[in-house]
């Protein structure tokens, strides 16, 4: 398998001026930095405004006062270690804290901090929770990257699932469609384990994350046409982002693409208010007019996807913004609303759920179902750099070494 080259330190990003490398650095110890040359290859480093590199190069805001670490509290989830389960029939595995990039918008980036373990090496008391729970039919294994995972692995984690009679779909969350596309049609072993697995009974999917149709690339093609021909099913979602993807026609543009390259366009998220974040967040009514303006630009293939906020209490689907009101309902509830229809008064500067005036009534902060898991939120704003083996040991050099084999 061909190997990109991973790079953890923002001084050895020639491509910027020194000067820039230099301003990034005390971004890079609060919120890691990871890329990849395949990557850095799609980048246009004669713009600065370029999409690509917004989404991996770090950015000056990320260290406003914004947001909060775990902005979802997914903390509540927690069944056992590594075992999340929000929605009756979904269980999510976190099965891997490395991705092929760091995508600076992440809204999980509090796994990558030293200080933090959610992601578990041993996913048995997962597997166990799963395998007594028949109410769970599909899993998600994610993190991170669950692509990242080598392929033996991988095989173990699955060929379990597999066993459970009541799981019939697992979902693999992965960005290595486009952050890495040779690690799946470089794979055999790794389009064999789909090939096996993924069936007309029970299918696999991929839960891919594309943001912007310059990440179509022919190598990205093939990737997805592996993955299809290995039987696997593959979906699409990603956030709206300033800076990135919020133009109609870009967005109407990756809705094309990902149709004619046979990848189900599944959600358009809001940018979720996650600490550092603030550069990409835009209004909700902004957000819906974008989403709206390029579904009247594609086929009905295009408009398959979903606008929705995923929320402490669940998936709230956006389904219109008028005159001043926000028309909403629950696609996925914590607790049981499926369905149920709001209507909120929409500031023009709202941009997420909590910022609608009476959205407290429809819904009540979870309480955690295992110690055993860290509340982000409860630490340090920044990660505590601590000392191990006489050398320091933070976030980016812990991940250095789970490359796939």
């Amino acid at each position: 398998m061909a190997k990109v080259r991973y790079i953890t330190d923002i001084s050895k990003i020639t491509m910027l001026p020194e000067a820039e490398r230099e301003q990034l650095k005390p971004i890079t110890e609060k919120f890691v930095f990871r890329v990849n040359d395949y990557y850095l290859n799609l980048i246009d480093w004669n713009d600065p405004d370029d999409p690509i590199r917004k989404l991996v190069i770090p950015n000056t805001g990320e260290l406003k006062e914004y947001g909060r670490w775990d902005a979802s509290d997914e903390d509540t989830n927690y069944v056992v270690p590594g075992c999340q389960h929000k929605y009756k029939t979904t269980a999510l595995l976190i099965v891997s804290e490395v991705c092929g990039a760091y995508c600076r918008y992440c809204f999980r980036k509090r796994l990558f901090r030293n200080d933090v373990k959610e992601a578990v090496t041993d996913v048995s008391p997962g597997l166990d929770y799963i395998a007594a729970h028949p109410e769970i039919n599909n899993v998600l294994l994610t993190g991170g990257d669950s692509l990242m995972l080598g392929t033996p692995r991988l095989r173990a984690i699955i060929e379990r699932l597999r066993s459970i009679p009541h799981v019939k779909i697992i979902r693999l969350g992965s960005k290595l469609p486009v952050f890495n596309p040779m690690r799946i049609y470089e794979d055999p072993d790794l389009l064999e384990l789909i090939r096996e697995h993924s069936t007309p009974e029970k299918r696999i999917y991929v839960m891919a994350h594309v943001n912007h149709p310059r990440e179509i690339t022919p190598e990205a093609k093939r990737g997805f046409d592996a993955l299809h021909q290995a039987g696997a099913i593959v979906v699409n979602q990603t956030p709206i982002l300033k800076g990135i993807n919020d133009n109609a026609e870009v967005l109407a543009e990756l809705l094309d693409k990902l149709s004619w390259a046979g990848v189900t366009p599944y959600y358009f998220f809001v940018n979720r208010p996650v600490a550092g974040n603030s550069d990409f967040v835009l209004p909700l009514e902004r957000v819906y007019r974008l989403v709206e303006e390029a579904k009247a630009r594609t086929s009905g293939l295009g408009k398959r996807v979903r606008l929705s906020m995923s929320h402490t209490s669940g998936k709230i689907e956006i389904l219109a913004i008028e005159n001043g009101k926000a028309y909403l309902k629950y696609h996925q509830s914590r607790d049981g609303e499926y369905g149920k229809f709001m209507v909120l008064d929409c500031p023009p500067d709202a941009a997420w759920f909590d910022d609608l005036p009476g959205s407290e009534k429809y819904w009540k902060k979870p309480g955690k179902k295992t110690d055993k898991v860290v509340s982000v939120n409860e630490l340090p704003p920044v990660p505590v750099k601590r000392v191990k083996r006489g050398r320091t040991a933070d976030a980016v050099q812990r991940v250095e070494v789970a490359e796939p084999s």
